[in-house]
């Protein structure tokens, strides 16, 4: 199966000098540089001092009320080397406020950044500097919630497409959509399999094709080299990201003119590669991308294997009356784990679920509403996801799969429970010591005898959760009022209350295997 990871966050998009400008609660007014309405600022810096270069990062619209300035500045060279250093340092645009030092911006600095091609801003006496960054970050964060809206709702269509009768076509023909490009997938020879979209936009016939020469190219650089040995030598200016060896990156970038490329290696390490072009690179594309280069690593796996048929013909024979030990071996092992998996900040979806199913190593996937249900062969030992908490079932044979998945459910229950105070993010069936041994009695009396046993306690239900969970955390005070969230003093009176209304002694520890027994079949 191959090693497929979560797609990453989108960066945050810049904020554009025109949009500052259109504010007018601001006032700003443009007095010298381009007017080029693509400046991008990556945050606003308040600086009065002479040489603000050491201090800036690039990206930042510098604001100053000239503090800096000495007197006889317009007389020599000084705005000319202070507004170049700032160029240097890589900022985009200045901001001079007008009082309570300078009654106007200087002469000789709307020349320097009229020299130097750099925005200079007029800040009117009304508009503090910290009105005009508060502005830059509500912008970003306007950006920044498009942005995640485009990559959520791209994730959700690319899904959808996975699921229809031509899924990898489908999932190209999104991709492309959503990036308005192009979007190519390439087999390990390097051939067109599929393509969908078109070229990017403003390119002429030739340079269409340029694109289109250079992006097989790039394919050539992430392909793994098993399976590009009898290919063409591989170009080697584009810059190429998250390398898994110095000649077989899994991702690379390029820039050809009108047009951004990206190519992506998928998961299956068969060879096959996603080809991505368009006219602009928004700061979601790559995240997109990503989820595309997921579904279709899972999709190229299938067609690259037997397990998709195998794992056919195990249901068909489960639903025409097989035993499952006599399927089993077509799934790939003798002995399983059943995980029971829910995501911690929100129901899963489907990328999300074969993420997970491929991080454990298994394809064996069940998305519920709420839970994810992942059937494991044994030899391959879950491990704790992020973002994910897990109940794992102890090793069982195939026919003893459906008691795999009650203990699984039980394993993750007592996860969700202890989860917030031990911070547990996986618990295994048995791992507490005493697991089955509930089953001896029948559930029914079981039940009953937990009725009567906790009856002074019916009638007050936060009692009850406060008890379950200081026992499950050995009684201790401090955890538990962190798993209720409440004070460690509201824990020991209703602990206390407990014990009065029982009538019993907490600290016996016979009485709290007992309460714990019953406190499990309430």
């Amino acid at each position: 199966m191959p090693d497929l990871t979560v797609p990453p966050t989108p960066p945050t998009p810049p904020v554009y000098l025109s949009a500052l400008l259109a504010r007018e609660d601001l006032g700003l007014r443009q007095i010298a540089g381009p007017s080029d309405p693509d400046t991008a600022i990556h945050w606003a810096h308040v600086s009065e001092m002479p040489d603000p270069y050491p201090y800036l990062l690039g990206g930042e619209l510098l604001l100053t009320a000239g503090v800096h300035i000495p007197e006889a500045a317009g007389s020599g060279t000084y705005f000319a080397d202070y507004v170049s250093r700032i160029v240097e340092a890589g900022g985009v645009a200045l901001g001079f406020g007008v009082a309570p030092v300078h009654d106007t911006v200087p002469r000789a600095l709307v020349a320097a950044c009229d020299d130097y091609d750099l925005p200079l801003l007029e800040v009117p006496p009304p508009t503090p500097f910290t009105r005009v960054a508060r502005a830059v970050w509500q912008l970003m964060a306007q950006a920044r919630l498009a942005e995640l809206r485009r990559v959520t709702e791209a994730q959700q269509s690319l899904a959808a497409a996975a699921s229809r009768p031509d899924p990898v076509p489908s999932v190209l023909r999104q991709l492309a959509q959503r990036v308005s490009g192009r979007a190519v997938l390439y087999g390990p020879d390097g051939t067109e399999i599929a393509a969908a979209g078109r070229g990017a936009s403003g390119v002429e016939t030739r340079e269409a094709r340029e694109a289109q020469e250079a992006l097989a190219g790039l394919a050539r650089v992430v392909r793994p080299p098993a399976a590009s040995a009898s290919s063409p030598a591989s170009r080697t200016s584009p810059t190429s990201t998250s390398p898994t060896s110095p000649t077989s990156p899994t991702s690379a970038t390029d820039t050809v003119p009108g047009a951004h490329l990206a190519a992506y290696a998928l998961g299956t390490g068969q060879g096959f590669v996603l080809g991505v072009a368009a006219p602009d690179r928004a700061p979601g594309d790559h995240t997109i991308a990503s989820v595309a280069a997921v579904l279709l690593s899972l999709l190229t796996g299938e067609h690259q294997s037997r397990t998709g048929a195998d794992r056919s013909s195990a249901l068909v024979r489960l639903l025409l009356g097989a035993p499952p030990e006599e399927v089993a071996s077509l799934l790939g092992g003798d002995r399983w784990l059943v995980v029971h998996a829910r995501q911690d900040a929100h129901a899963p979806d489907p990328v999300a679920a074969s993420a997970l199913g491929a991080a454990l190593g298994s394809a064996l996937i069940d998305l519920a509403p709420e839970v994810v249900r992942v059937l494991v062969p044994a030899d391959r030992e879950p491990a704790p996801q992020p973002g994910w908490t897990l109940g794992v079932s102890a090793t069982v044979a195939p026919q003893d799969w459906p008691a795999a998945d009650t203990q699984a459910a039980r394993a993750l229950a007592r996860a969700l429970a202890r989860a917030r105070a031990t911070r547990t993010p996986l618990v295994r069936h048995g791992s507490s010591g005493r697991a089955g041994l509930a089953e001896l009695l029948p559930h029914d009396e079981a039940e009953a005898h937990a009725r009567i046993l906790l009856a002074p306690l019916a009638a007050h239900p936060a009692l009850t959760e406060t008890l379950r969970t200081w026992l499950s955390l050995h009684g201790s005070w401090d955890r538990t009022a962190v798993a209720l969230a409440v004070h460690r003093n509201t824990v020991r009176q209703r602990i206390a209350r407990c014990a009065a209304l029982l009538e019993t002694d907490l600290d016996d520890p016979d009485v709290r295997m007992e309460l714990w027994f019953g406190l499990r079949h309430l």
